[in-house]
């Protein structure tokens, strides 16, 4: 195989995914660059591949570090590098840039082999537009840090992707509904595995899901693209409308009989019919 460096997507959970070229790949290459030696070789060994290669670990902390021995192993020993990652398509919310603009920098053979990647099959399974979308990677740890986050994409025309723990995913909804409000949103988790589901709906009624039946596996968040602003002549009509039905019905019920009638902006009319309730 051409000396050079090979970025090779994995299965993100079912092992049929991975491609016959990636197998032969992974089979010929002289090193395997990935995050975790133990991950990589129990993957190498399902597939049937020998371990007799050498491995080379690299990750956030020591890409740095790491990149001049890949470069040295391709350019002075003439050999092949497979670059993969834990799961699914190297580089996207993972390490590896920094290693292929030095590889570039160097003029060494770079290709990609394509495989699966958990933020496209979320995108396709959410129902929400895929026209335009941003990728904005694991949102932060941080209470301040994740509000600012939602802030930020508040008023983006095109759908937002988080990657988002299981531990933390009822956290992060209830920060998107206290600055998103009603906004429709979409959770995938488990894609191509036994249990996978992607549920949508508002962070609240996505909150009750994961609280009553517990939050398992990655999680990928997906936000739907905001709205165009309703006119102030209709916005005084619609809150007299909505604040009549409240009377006689349920505020989610309020909501949708008039985004039905006036074509209105969902999270719009939700932010507002809380804004009447509270005044009672």
């Amino acid at each position: 195989m051409k000396s050079g460096l090979y970025i090779v997507a994995t299965p993100i959970g079912n092992m049929g995914d991975i491609s016959p070229r990636a197998v032969e790949t992974l089979h010929n290459a002289d090193v395997i660059a990935c995050e975790d030696t133990r991950i990589s070789k129990k993957l190498l060994s399902l597939l049937g591949i020998s371990l007799n290669k050498t491995f080379i670990t690299l990750h956030d902390h020591n890409e740095d570090r790491h990149l001049k021995k890949i470069i040295s192993v391709i350019k002075d020993e003439n050999k092949s590098v497979a670059l993969i990652s834990d799961a699914g398509s190297p580089l996207i919310s993972d390490p590896g840039y920094k290693l292929i603009r030095a590889c570039r920098d160097e003029n060494i053979f770079i290709t990609t082999i394509p495989g699966c990647c958990a933020l496209i099959c979320a995108l396709q399974l959410s129902g929400l537009p895929t026209n335009r979308f941003l990728f904005a990677g694991f949102l932060p740890v941080k209470d301040k840090a994740r509000q600012d986050a939602f802030l930020e994409i508040k008023n983006l025309k095109a759908t937002v992707v988080f990657y988002e723990t299981a531990g933390r995913i009822v956290k992060t909804l209830e920060t998107a509904q206290e600055v998103l409000g009603g906004r429709e949103m979409a959770v995938a988790r488990e894609i191509s595995k036994i249990y996978e589901e992607c549920i949508t709906g508002t962070a609240e009624e996505l909150i009750r899901h994961f609280s009553e039946r517990g939050a398992k596996g990655e999680m990928v968040l997906m936000i739907a693209p905001a709205e165009e602003e309703t006119t102030e002549i209709s916005r005084a009509e619609m809150q007299n409308q909505l604040r009549q039905k409240l009377q006689t019905a349920s505020l989610k019920s309020a909501v949708k009989e008039i985004v039905e009638e006036y074509g209105a902006n969902k999270n719009e009319i939700y932010e507002m019919a809380l804004g009447i309730k509270n005044e009672k």
